[in-house]
């Protein structure tokens, strides 16, 4: 997989030189890209109407209309009149109202009549997805159109990032570890990117648990998979490391049972940025484009394992091998049902960003 295109309009840079290559690779301006994913990410706002987040229409051979639109309630919609076939569904997370940052997937398979569209939360790690009619291909020119400012494209400032891949990419479960991560195993510490189905690694307990599956994934480095670096010697941590903004320790003490009556809590990292032990990575221009590369592993019953002294979460599978949808739009599909775990609830509850902060900086304290 590639990403040919990324819109970081959060942070005002940009990397097209996928899709440049792409349309001297294949031909020119009617190239046509028979499978890929479009990305969007936003910040759901307050509103009582429908107001637009991405607006792009185009004339000519290949007519092309592409509206999303924030819907009252939390709700995001997608209309795609592409050549004489029409897309269009509506999806909310909560139903509750403001949702927060999410993240909007389009995938599109032409010649095999398959497309959907998945809406994920920040906060949350439930999916909605819907299937919609047969797509058409997209052009390489018609993308980097898109995803160049002109008069074709209104973008809302509620809209942080785009982004367009050649490959079918996958929702739901996301690896969270860079792969230099240093992993403990009975044999000392290793990097992930290293381990392998079968290898053991320590839990938090020091019991020696089988790796299951490992999951290796590149995404644009900004918005919901934008890096985190935590800092030592804050939650028992021996060097600093980078994860995703959706990985979540496990922090457990004297404190977190008399905060929250539990022996341990989860805490996404994301909710740690802004407090001194943890800061957001600044995305550099590298020979692959505006992209870092997350690892993880899959260990049974949702084993916590120590990744340079900390506990952090393993995969959280929950139910998935009992759902063949979400189970064939995740990174997981194609594996056989028979080797992922049933794991349930989370182990530990999810602590929202005001106790996350306040328990960050008792640690400092």
């Amino acid at each position: 997989m590639c990403w040919l295109g990324i819109n970081d309009l959060e942070r005002g840079c940009s990397d097209l030189s996928g899709l440049g290559q792409a349309l001297r690779a294949e031909g020119g301006g009617d190239a046509l890209m028979l499978r890929g994913t479009l990305v969007a990410e936003m910040s759901i706002p307050d509103c009582h109407r429908p107001e637009p987040l991405l607006q792009f229409a185009q004339d000519g051979d290949w007519p092309i209309n592409l509206g999303i639109q924030v819907l009252p309630g939390g709700g995001v919609s997608l209309v795609l009149h592409h050549s004489g076939s029409l897309a269009h569904a509506a999806l909310n997370p909560s139903g509750a109202g403001r949702t927060g940052q999410v993240r909007l997937t389009y995938a599109w398979d032409s010649l095999a009549g398959y497309a959907r569209l998945a809406l994920e939360c920040a906060d949350s790690d439930r999916v909605q997805m819907a299937l919609l009619p047969p797509p058409r291909p997209w052009r390489y020119q018609d993308l980097k159109t898109l995803f160049s400012p002109g008069p074709l494209r209104f973008t809302s400032v509620a809209l942080t990032s785009l982004a367009v891949s050649n490959a079918l990419e996958p929702v739901g479960l996301m690896p969270g570890l860079d792969p230099a991560t240093p992993v403990a195993t009975p044999q000392g510490y290793r990097l992930v990117e290293t381990l392998q189905r079968g290898d053991l690694v320590l839990s938090e307990t020091g019991a020696s648990l089988p790796i299951l599956h490992v999951l290796h994934r590149e995404v644009p480095a900004m918005g919901m998979f934008r890096p985190v670096a935590l800092r030592p010697p804050f939650f028992g941590l021996q060097q600093a490391i980078q994860v995703s903004a959706s990985q979540r320790l496990v922090l457990s003490g004297s404190e977190v049972e008399y905060l929250f009556g539990r022996p341990a809590v989860l805490v996404p990292a994301r909710h740690l940025m802004g407090t001194s032990v943890a800061t957001p990575v600044a995305t550099q221009r590298q020979a692959k484009g505006l992209t870092t590369r997350y690892t993880q592993l899959v260990l049974p019953d949702h084993a916590p394992l120590l990744a340079a002294g900390a506990v952090l979460e393993s995969l959280y599978l929950g139910s998935l091998r009992r759902d063949a949808t979400r189970l064939n739009a995740s990174q997981l599909a194609g594996v056989d049902r028979s080797t992922l775990p049933e794991q349930g609830s989370p182990r530990y509850p999810v602590l929202g960003a005001f106790d996350a902060a306040v328990l960050a900086e008792r640690r400092v304290a």
